[in-house]
């Protein structure tokens, strides 16, 4: 199989970590026959430094023509801590979400073998495994926005097109979850999270969903306010299975939901998108740490995974990355984020990683 990659590793740790998952790819494609291009491209901070903007016209040339995306993180402390700046490293992924139609985030959330660096009780977290799809080219985060004398507004807007689009993926994931329980009384489950009680477009999230809940008899439908959400995912996670939110809700929940797994660096994630799709660790740029090696490569090897096997449709390579990942973490090893007993550098879990495939 030959598959054309983009490589977007962005600012701060990025370029780092996703070093690795690329590393991890090459594995791949030498173990499994594969032809792998992969290509890189400006994006983030970066990219405003050498181009002047955080997505150049390049960029967004080579994400549209590539099979898949792999990208790194974003943000640079010069841009967070000056807000009257017009032009920001945010606004390159903002942007190529929308021009590639990266409707859906897709978070898994789970445990890992020998990790324990969570700080919730081993009792809490036991079992832990549901996934969070996120909406991700509407909202508050695309709205308008502006502000007029001593105030500020952003406007968040959802029409029920693009409601329907993403929970008909959530459903669908699951019926799959469902049948790969292979247990003839397990039903998927379905919870979406909103706001309805002061919300308008969460109403119209509700009433979106009910309607569309029709065609899914299959699935059990859950609704619960975004406020309540937040302590039920660190009260009781594993009575989750699929959650569906809007763009901001799912922005803030699944980055608290990564106390779970034990450290945000654990966490991959996948945007779907109308024909290419994008995937990614779900931590930040993390500043503080780059240059230094210590980063947790795992949440972009992970997303590679995800990669091989929603985008390329290589199921069993997927898995075998999954396999080597938590070979690793059984044996020990790890970086500072999960262990402090004789953590690893970044390229060194990378190395222990693809020498098991």
């Amino acid at each position: 199989m030959k598959k054309q990659i983009a490589v977007l590793p962005g600012d701060g740790v990025g370029p780092e970590v996703t070093a690795q998952a690329v590393k991890v790819l090459k594995k791949i494609a030498q173990e499994y026959h594969h032809e792998f291009t992969f290509t890189e491209g400006l994006i983030g901070a970066v990219a405003i430094e050498k181009a002047g903007d955080p997505l150049p016209d390049e960029t967004l040339e080579l994400c549209k023509n590539a099979d898949a995306i792999l990208f790194g993180a974003i943000g640079h402390p010069k841009y967070d801590n000056n807000p009257s700046l017009k032009v920001r490293p945010e606004q390159g992924l903002l942007k190529l979400r929308k021009e590639l139609g990266l409707y859906a985030n897709i978070r898994p959330i789970m445990t890992f073998p020998n990790v324990k660096s969570s700080p919730l009780k081993d009792e809490v977290i036991k079992n832990v495994d549901f996934v969070v799809v996120r909406e991700l080219t509407g909202g508050i985060y695309f709205g308008d926005k502006g502000r007029k004398e001593n105030s500020a507004f952003d406007v968040c807007t959802y029409t029920k097109e693009e409601i329907e689009r993403v929970a008909k993926l959530a459903f669908k994931l699951a019926q799959e979850r469902s049948r790969l329980r292979k247990a003839s009384a397990s039903q998927g489950k379905l919870t979406l999270i909103d706001k309805a009680n002061v919300l308008e477009t969460s109403r119209l999230w509700r009433e979106t969903i009910q309607e569309q809940s029709k065609q899914f008899s299959n699935v059990t439908i859950e609704y619960m306010f975004v406020d309540n959400a937040a302590l039920q995912i660190i009260k009781r996670p594993s009575s989750f299975d699929v959650i569906l939110t809007d763009n901001m809700f799912g922005d803030i929940l699944t980055d608290e939901a990564s106390v779970i797994a034990g450290s945000i660096g654990l966490l991959p994630s996948a945007s779907k998108g109308e024909k290419t799709s994008l995937f990614e660790p779900i931590h930040g740029s993390f500043p503080k740490a780059s240059g230094t090696n210590t980063a947790n490569p795992i949440g972009s090897i992970l997303s590679a995974a995800m990669l091989l096997d929603m985008s390329l449709q290589l199921a069993k390579e997927s898995k075998a990355i999954r396999k080597a990942v938590f070979a690793v973490l059984e044996k020990g090893y790890g970086t500072k984020d999960i262990t402090t007993n004789s953590p690893l550098q970044t390229h060194t879990i990378g190395d222990k990683i693809t020498a098991l495939i």
